[in-house]
């Protein structure tokens, strides 16, 4: 019987970081890349974004990989709840 790993697979962990660079930049946020808790929320007391930033973040993130992430869809409070669900959410749409 084998487990999942208590960490992530490098290669996760080295998008989740893509994705917390891409938001930075983006929204010209003083803090670094390495510094945000990727399990913290997006919204309010983690990285302290508001509607408008995600906002601003689902246009880069839709430029930048192809992906289409909707204003309307009913699972965003979940993909935006963390840097590491947006990333893991991004990466399942760039696979399929």
């Amino acid at each position: 019987m084998s487990t999942s790993p208590a960490t992530p697979p490098e290669s996760e962990s080295g998008f989740v970081q893509e994705i917390g660079t891409l938001i930075i930049h983006s929204l010209d946020l003083d803090v670094a890349a390495a510094d945000i808790d990727p399990d913290a929320p997006l919204y309010g007391d983690g990285l302290g974004l508001d509607s408008i930033d995600i906002l601003e973040v689902a246009l880069v993130i839709s430029k930048k990989y192809g992906v289409q992430l909707r204003a309307d869809d009913a699972d965003n409070q979940r993909i935006f709840s963390s840097l590491r669900q947006l990333a893991a959410h991004v990466a399942g749409l760039r696979a399929t």
